[in-house]
């Protein structure tokens, strides 16, 4: 009891270390499992148990431990499922339609060149039989967005490089796992043995039964939640239910096709339209975060003294060094021939190339399975992976930031604009901006907004702004403003309190609220564009007048004219001062206060066109002078 209570406690201790210093989980995760598993014996006496063992051994013997026998391999084996499940429900095609030539090239191009010259380093270097090197090379092709995500999310860069850093981690997710999978299983049809014709028949067995069931079972599952024949307060453990039962069903079938009938179990159903996938993909990463805490530090106290000392040797630095600084690059330039990436991000993305959680799961359970049917060299499998790993997100996470600036792909200034809200005034202001040049994102939880705004050709999320996901998204990285316009004045005010550090380095607004418009004396330091104008008015004005209009200045008396003018116009709302340069500056609701107007400036504003006879500062002095 007390060793399991204190893996849940470790483990879920260490996803806090992880977000707290925005690492990837598997990192603390490793580590714990490592001092608390083999090098435990290592300790000196007083800390070390009397009789020399671990201090968390999962498996013991035949008999007892806390896992004996073969139950570690089926929790493993279960957990691994589900694990994959959930990566194939974030797999959508039409996203990998989307997402372009380059990371299209990186999912295949890339893969290939990664398994096949992981697979011939292992074998020259190490030794490896073919079979377990190119097993070896197949488990890691999978970089993740686990790992990546956290790494990314305070570095500031083009938002074509990180598109690109981001999707590779998300799509090829599930896809390194199926090659892994398929490999393992075209080995453990013979293990030890030629591939003979029976052999072949049995990975056949292996392939139709893995596609069969996971195709079947994912539509009978969607039909029957759609159908609503399941409570809505047992669709989640239904869910669950049914993929550990296809999990074990193919099992039955055919010996080694659970893992792929998930996958494309998983696949399927996230490709679906059920009204609950958004729900159950929830639910899965919450299990999925638990299942992690507790799988990786007993896989990692489940390695020996031994096991480490396998990898203990110049040979295994060679293979770390050739996997990261020659296969990864070949990979990046090969997929990126030809596009528009420069020079400087092809290098950073060949830098960028963590291997996460699915590849050290599934190398252990494919280690322990080869190491059980005597597969020369299986015992390789999981130190080697898990070296790969540690290196690969030790290296990332230390020199990534620094790296960036060195090359020059770290963005000194965030330019980008986050629009809270997606209604027609944002769609409009967010249009203006991104023709201007800048990266503009809406978010919205109205899914017609969001809508709207890709009908634009706006980027646009939706999301529920009381969630934490906007924080993990490394595609907003380049973010430096923050505008809050939405009708909800409490909503503006809790989006500036929890994202202004996030993403408004440079400047932070929300539009000011109906009692802030009354009190002339309580002009709020972030409120947007003026005083007088709050929401409703914004709205009203928009479906008035749905257009952005420029008008020339002068100098600062010009600006101020007009400012005034339309402070007392109410189909009139400043929005911008774009400079000599076509850079854009946000107008605060202390809209007067603003400074440094030359000549060649422009006044950008909502609504009807100024009359010209009475803003000229030009003409007025002229008329006097006549």
């Amino acid at each position: 009891m007390l060793e399991l209570a204190g893996i849940i406690i470790l483990g879920i201790l260490a996803q806090w270390v992880a977000w707290k210093f925005k690492i990837p989980a598997i990192l603390p995760l490793i580590l714990i499992g490592l001092a608390v598993g083999p090098l435990s014996t290592l300790y000196p006496e007083g800390f070390r148990l009397e009789d020399g063992s671990q201090w968390i051994q999962p498996i013991w013997n035949s008999q007892k431990g806390f896992f004996p026998g073969e139950s570690l391999f089926y929790f493993v084996s279960l957990a691994i499922g589900i694990i994959l499940f959930e990566g194939g429900l974030t797999l959508k095609m039409t996203e990998i339609k989307k997402v372009g030539g380059v990371i299209g090239k990186l999912i295949s191009l890339g893969s290939i060149v990664t398994f096949f010259g992981a697979g011939v380093a292992a074998h020259y270097f190490l030794g490896l039989d073919w079979q377990v090197s190119f097993l070896f090379s197949g488990l890691i092709i999978v970089t993740g967005p686990t790992v990546i995500t956290p790494i990314l999310r305070n570095i500031p860069l083009k938002k074509d490089v990180s598109t690109v850093l981001k999707w590779e981690g998300i799509l090829i997710d599930p896809i390194g796992a199926l090659v892994a999978v398929l490999v393992f299983e075209f080995i453990s049809v013979d293990a030890g043995g030629e591939f003979t014709k029976t052999a072949l028949i049995e990975f056949g067995k292996i392939v139709l039964f893995g596609f069969t069931f996971g195709f079947t079972f994912a539509h009978a599952l969607n039909f029957i939640i759609n159908k609503k024949w399941v409570p809505h307060y047992l669709l989640n453990v239904f869910a669950l239910a049914a993929v550990l039962g296809v999990f074990v069903l193919s099992d039955a079938f055919a010996h080694e096709s659970g893992l792929l009938s998930v996958v494309v179990m998983g696949m399927v159903l996230g490709n679906s339209n059920s009204p609950y996938l958004k729900e159950l993909l929830y639910f899965k990463e919450s299990l999925s975060v638990l299942l992690i805490s507790i799988l990786f530090i007993l896989l990692a106290a489940n390695i020996n003294i031994e096991d480490l000392l396998l990898i203990y040797n110049w040979k295994t630095a060679i293979l770390f060094a050739v996997v990261v600084f020659v296969i990864r690059p070949i990979g990046v330039f090969l997929s990126t021939r030809g596009s528009s990436l420069k020079l400087n991000e092809k290098v950073f993305i060949s830098w960028v190339g963590p291997r996460g959680i699915v590849a050290a799961g599934i190398a252990s359970l494919f280690g322990l399975k080869l190491a059980k049917n005597g597969v020369e060299g299986a015992e390789y499998i999981t130190p080697l992976v898990f070296m790969i790993v540690l290196g690969t997100v030790l290296l990332n996470a230390t020199t990534a930031r620094f790296f960036a600036k060195i090359i020059g792909v770290f963005l000194i200034k965030s330019e980008g604009v986050l629009i809270l809200g997606a209604s027609k005034v944002s769609r409009l202001l967010g249009h203006y901006l991104e023709i201007n040049g800048r990266h503009v994102v809406l978010i919205d939880s109205n899914e017609s907004n969001i809508e709207k705004a890709k009908e634009l050709g706006l980027e646009a999320i939706s999301t529920n702004i009381y969630s934490d996901t906007l924080l993990d998204n490394i595609e907003l990285s380049d973010v430096g403003y923050l505008m809050a316009l939405t009708g909800n004045p409490d909503i503006n005010k809790y989006a500036i309190n929890k994202f202004s550090k996030q993403f408004g380095e440079n400047g932070t607004f929300r539009l000011v609220t109906t009692k802030e418009m009354l009190d002339n004396s309580n002009t709020p330091k972030e409120g947007l564009f003026s005083h007088k104008d709050d929401f409703n008015r914004l709205s009203e004005l928009t479906r008035k007048h749905p257009s952005i209009q420029e008008i020339d200045l002068e100098d600062k008396a010009h600006y101020e004219k007009l400012i005034t003018i339309s402070n007392n116009d109410e189909d009139i709302i400043p929005l911008f001062v774009k400079d000599n340069e076509g850079e854009l500056h946000i107008i605060s609701s202390n809209n007067l206060e603003f400074k440094n107007i030359e000549g060649g400036y422009q006044l950008v504003y909502l609504g009807k066109p100024f009359d010209v006879e009475n803003v000229s500062i030009a003409e007025t002095k002229g008329a006097k002078d006549e």
